[in-house]
């Protein structure tokens, strides 16, 4: 039984890659072979037809990502909206801004993932926080904010 908790197994289509077309297996690339790739598709019986022709197999055109988000049981992410073709991927992630845990028990009992925030997700993988410079900077930013207004205060 596949759920968000069991996802699989799957392939994730690379470009030149051809694939056998069943009317099991179609629903997972339905999507990229229509839109992403430009084709029409139609489903008669057990026959597959792609650009009205019937065929049992699809050579993707370009390279596909699964996309998952950190918070696995919170994330809309590929599970929900399917394969990212390469061409709509403009960056990557540099860090974890903000982490909560317990969504499911209202706002009130959410709690901060301190060890997550300002973490950095690249690199040689080994996470390194960034939360004490933000902080710093964040005070600086005030400190410099207060004096900058107060001397035009004074200048007035």
């Amino acid at each position: 039984l596949w759920n968000n908790d069991n996802f699989g197994p799957i392939y994730i289509p690379q470009k030149g890659v051809t694939i056998a077309l069943t009317p099991k297996v179609l629903p997972l690339y339905k999507k990229i072979i229509r839109d992403y790739e430009g084709n029409t598709v139609g489903v008669s019986g057990n026959q597959i037809s792609i650009n009205g022709q019937v065929t049992d197999s699809y050579t993707f055109k370009q390279d596909y990502y699964w996309m998952m988000g950190d918070n696995r049981d919170h994330s809309e992410d590929s599970r929900s909206w399917g394969y990212v073709p390469a061409n709509h991927i403009v960056g990557k992630p540099i860090f974890i801004w903000l982490s909560f845990d317990n969504f499911n028990k209202g706002i009130t009992q959410w709690k901060p993932r301190w060890d997550r925030i300002f973490t950095t997700v690249g690199g040689d993988g080994e996470p390194r926080s960034y939360f004490r410079h933000f902080l710093i900077a964040l005070a600086a930013w005030f400190i410099f904010d207060y004096f900058w207004k107060r001397r035009k205060k004074l200048k007035k």
